[in-house]
């Protein structure tokens, strides 16, 4: 039984495209038998075999090999320069794939700010599955390193920049110091997209994304994704977890997804010039404590972002008011223009007292605000954050 996966062909090399128009084109690749420049749209959920039992489409059951999938998981792992590339239903959906592809007892070493949900069940799963769980603190290279020496370390998990109060890690050094332990490196690079980070080509070995966030970037699709930079025993226990355990997209959700990526070089660099503007517009501001964005040069990883961030530093900030939680959640319910939603990545703009999500136990300051900075006119966005922080 063949499991390949037959391409629709690529358009000739006759030179190297940059991202943007690669990004565009959705690799430029034309649909036979009809040349469509749209992607088609592939709904079929199992395939003819040949009388000898073969299979000469190359395809199986659409679980695992679906031809929806194909296009936007090359695209990906083109711009991320790796291997392979896996979508999932989900974020969480990918996260939890590689983190049961681990075997019990194993070591893992995780940022301490993450995204909320995956931090709640990855507590709650190594209790299950008796995994050796340690944190460090996201912009503490030295604990870190501290933790990788503790004990032998299966899983380094990153997140940067870090959700929501955007610390930035180095990833080199902290690729350098798991590989004297023959640890994997994943780096959750959701926030910073393969527009102006690439993991891989700094050395981890798998990035991941929640596709439902700047990948897709329109609010109406949830998808995960994670990309390798090469084959291996984990990779591969991870395409089996996928496989077996079902968590897919289905086909319209592909491509949607593919259509909002054909646009994310556009919409996140406007979205991380909105936020830079933001940013420089509060900084100072009498009614915050403190602006949290990599983009500043007051911000204590700056210079690390900005060598291993090129061209941007995203979308994503965060506020601390004054006068503390409840006048956060006040300035929160002032705002007009930032709708309040949880999300991010999309072309609106969101803002939400982020502790009060997340509920009790969260790590999240009690006066942050969170904002997902989208695609308006940023004059109208920092004037709805100076209006909504006016007493």
């Amino acid at each position: 039984m063949s499991q390949s996966r037959d391409r629709a062909p690529a358009p000739p090399a006759t030179r190297a495209l940059s991202p943007r128009t690669l990004t565009a084109q959705a690799l430029g690749r034309v649909a036979e038998p009809y040349r469509d420049l749209v992607p088609p749209l592939h709904a079929s959920t199992t395939f003819e075999r040949a009388g000898d039992g073969s299979y000469p489409g190359g395809r199986l059951y659409s679980r695992d090999f679906s031809p929806a999938y194909d296009q936007a998981e090359e695209l990906l792992t083109t711009l991320e320069g790796g291997h392979q590339a896996l979508l999932f239903a989900s974020g969480m959906a990918a996260a939890t794939a590689v983190l049961q592809a681990l075997e019990p007892g194993q070591r893992i070493v995780a940022c301490r700010s993450m995204y909320w949900a995956l931090r709640n069940w990855l507590v709650a799963f190594a209790q299950q599955w008796k995994l050796d769980l340690a944190f460090y603190d996201n912009a503490d290279l030295d604990g870190m390193v501290a933790l990788l020496r503790e004990a032998p370390t299966t899983l380094l998990w990153l997140e940067t920049p870090a959700n929501p109060t955007w610390e930035v890690i180095d990833i080199a050094a902290a690729v350098s110091a798991a590989r004297a332990g023959g640890t994997t490196v994943l780096v959750d690079s959701t926030v910073a997209t393969p527009v102006f980070s690439q993991p891989l080509k700094l050395g981890a070995d798998i990035v991941m994304h929640s596709a439902t966030k700047y990948l897709n970037g329109h609010s109406d699709v949830i998808a995960g994704a994670l990309v390798c930079r090469e084959d291996g025993p984990l990779w591969q226990r991870i395409r089996r977890n996928r496989n077996l355990g079902g968590a897919v997209l289905g086909p319209f959700e592909a491509w949607l997804l593919l259509r909002g990526m054909r646009t994310l070089q556009l919409r996140v660099q406007q979205s991380a010039a909105n936020a830079l503007a933001i940013a420089q517009a509060l900084e100072g501001h009498p009614g915050l404590v403190e602006v949290l964005y990599p983009g500043l040069p007051s911000h204590p990883q700056h210079a690390i972002a900005a060598r291993q961030m090129q061209g941007g530093f995203g979308g994503m900030l965060s506020i601390r008011s004054t006068g503390g939680e409840a006048r956060s959640r006040a300035v929160t319910a002032r705002l007009q223009v930032f709708k309040r939603a949880t999300s991010l990545g999309s072309v609106e703009s969101l803002a939400e007292h982020r502790a009060s999500v997340e509920g009790p136990g969260s790590p999240c300051p009690p006066d942050l605000i969170r904002l997902s900075v989208g695609i308006e006119a940023a004059e109208d966005l920092i004037d709805d954050l100076k209006e909504a922080l006016a007493d």
